[in-house]
């Protein structure tokens, strides 16, 4: 497996797997799926400082993707960033999401963010373990802060001090 920047070839693969998160209810609290045309709009709009990266095989296949992502516009936050991390279905549970995981924390790093945070699902227990495999700690949970599936869902808040 190799990770590296997202390219606009990618859009497609970057979708499905996005679209896999959301019918899985699991990932994220997105409910519309995304077509490639949309993230393809959606990568060529990114900054140098907010990335994507993908995890492919040897064959060149997206297996999965993971983005620095705008914490707040302030500039206060100009020093923190979100993370998002997504693995294609049949490839979860392999490895991927920690490496991605890593090559994230890695370019934040590079960049010069001093924090990484995330907002996740509690139900997404084999994502929070890795989460807290890599250091992330748990800052604290928003109740019933969403709707799906016509049913209120927490989310949980985490973080890693990089420096």
């Amino acid at each position: 497996m190799q990770i590296r920047d997202a390219t606009p070839g990618d859009a497609a693969a970057i979708a499905r797997i996005y679209n896999q998160g959301i019918e899985d209810r699991v990932a994220t609290r997105e409910t519309e799926p995304r077509c490639p045309e949309e993230r393809a709009e959606w990568l060529a709009a990114r900054g140098t400082c907010h990335p994507v990266l993908v995890a492919v095989d040897a064959a060149g296949r997206v297996l999965g993707w993971g983005s620095l992502n705008v914490f707040n516009p302030r500039r206060a936050y100009d020093h923190v960033v979100d993370v998002s991390l997504y693995v294609e279905r049949e490839h979860r549970g392999r490895g991927i999401g920690g490496a991605l995981l890593g090559a994230l924390e890695a370019r934040a790093r590079s960049l010069g963010y001093h924090k990484m945070v995330l907002a996740g699902l509690p139900t997404n227990v084999p994502g929070m373990r890795l989460y807290e495999r890599r250091g992330f700690t748990l800052v604290g949970i928003y109740h019933e802060q969403g709707m799906l599936d016509s049913r209120w869902v927490d989310v949980i808040v985490m973080e890693k001090i990089l420096d």
